[in-house]
């Protein structure tokens, strides 16, 4: 009746103001038929259940109405607009921090569920190809750009393993990505590594956005419990010694303005999945994202690591992850933490200890103490490799999306009350 998204909405309002009537009609007539207003010669117990039948038919009516008119605005104010109405593609406006590998895996299961992603990623890598780039070009580092372009884009297989070729054996090229030279050369003939970005993205047909989350030369630097201090993101990990903290060299660097006002339109901002002191948390100290993400309406939330990381979170459980980024960029960045409850099989987990990783504890009541909703499910692929199951996670978001604008129009309360009612049909 009302399901059609496509359909004008004043039409939907007025064809649900027919169907109410109607079932009002219906139930009125059910009560008539108890209280003997209709002359029928009839039993009186076959008037009671004509009445009881009448009754209980426009009920459900009425309940079928209002279930599928409250799916149909759920989903019609879920569309991507922009400030002034104009449509900016499908699905919610999705924001994600981080980067990594882990970040372009949720980027694929995400673009199947929308066109309005941006992804802010963290630009202080300096280690591997990235690394080399940035010191012989003076460049910022592409590789997770890269990442992000890739997973984003909609690209032939061919193509896709091109832009992820890596050069090996001896050359000067040894080591190198082929997506980070080409981005290198882009960014070589436009002058500008921002535009290098947007027009890698036309090149590619990325569905959203990758911005860098500044355009500033950034050393990310970690303290460690000792009171030692080491310089460089790829030198963290290999200390093997329990962080305190992390920073960026210099400090007060600026965000790129897209980034900000991408926050602030968010459906939803999600942090994570990735290594928690050298990709998600560096994003947040650059200055003004945390403040722009504590005042978003958006609904924020946190995709906890499955798997500790050796260097950077051994021990941790999934609390204490949310506590690291808390201690770094303060509360009120996370509604949620979406934390792995399901069972890794043991082949698996055999060869991750060896590496000294271990999976990530699901301590979901310390999660809540610090006024946090924890999400638990089984989110993890059962591959040769431990990895979110993007599209599972893809579907959670749009879940959350959709609540989040209904609250933010209705408020939280009865409204909230409709949709855990009605989220189940």
């Amino acid at each position: 009746m009302m399901g059609n998204v496509k359909s004008r909405p004043h039409l939907v309002i007025i064809g649900w103001f027919v169907w109410a009537f109607i079932c009002l009609i219906i139930m009125a007539s059910g009560v008539a038929w108890l209280a003997g207003w209709i002359r029928v010669n009839v039993s009186l117990p076959l008037r009671y259940a004509c009445g009881l039948l009448q009754i209980i038919l426009g009920v459900l009516a009425a309940y079928y109405g209002a279930l599928k008119f409250f799916w149909y605005v759920v989903k019609w104010l879920s569309r991507g607009k922009t400030k002034n109405g104009n449509s900016t593609g499908r699905g919610p406006k999705i924001v994600v921090i981080g980067g990594g590998t882990g970040l372009g895996t949720i980027l694929r299961g995400l673009k199947e569920v929308s066109s309005n992603i941006t992804a802010i990623v963290t630009v202080a890598d300096d280690g591997g190809s990235s690394g080399r780039l940035r010191r012989e070009f003076g460049i910022l580092p592409p590789g997770d750009i890269r990442n992000c372009l890739v997973a984003m884009a909609d690209l032939e297989p061919l193509m896709e393993k091109l832009m992820q070729y890596r050069f090996d054996g001896d050359s000067v090229f040894a080591g190198h990505n082929f997506g980070n030279l080409f981005l290198t050369a882009l960014i070589n003939v436009t002058g500008d590594f921002e535009k290098a970005i947007k027009e890698s993205s036309k090149v590619l047909a990325v569905r959203g956005r990758v911005l860098p989350a500044t355009l500033e030369h950034v050393t990310l630097n970690a303290e460690f419990a000792d009171g030692t201090v080491i310089r460089g993101e790829s030198a963290i990990p290999l200390a093997g010694r329990p962080i305190t903290r992390v920073f960026l060299e210099p400090k007060n660097i600026k965000p790129v303005a897209e980034s900000i006002i991408a926050i602030k339109e968010a459906d939803v901002i999600l942090l994570g999945p990735g290594s928690l002191y050298t990709s998600v948390i560096p994003n947040l100290l650059v200055a003004d994202i945390a403040d722009a993400i504590r005042s978003s309406n958006a609904a924020k939330v946190y995709v906890c690591n499955a798997m500790t990381q050796p260097g950077e979170t051994e021990g941790y459980s999934a609390s204490q992850h949310i506590q690291a980024i808390i201690n770094h960029a303060g509360t009120g960045l996370i509604d949620y933490a979406v934390v792995n409850t399901g069972d890794i099989p043991a082949r698996i987990l055999g060869r991750y200890a060896e590496e000294g990783s271990q999976p990530v504890e699901a301590d979901l009541e310390r999660i809540k103490a610090l006024g946090i909703n924890p999400i638990a499910m089984d989110i993890i692929k059962k591959t040769s490799v431990i990895r979110h199951d993007a599209l599972k996670l893809a579907e959670l978001i749009l879940e959350l999306a959709r609540r989040r604008k209904i609250e933010n129009v209705f408020g939280k309360g009865i409204m909230g009350q409709l949709y855990r009612l009605f989220k189940g049909f």
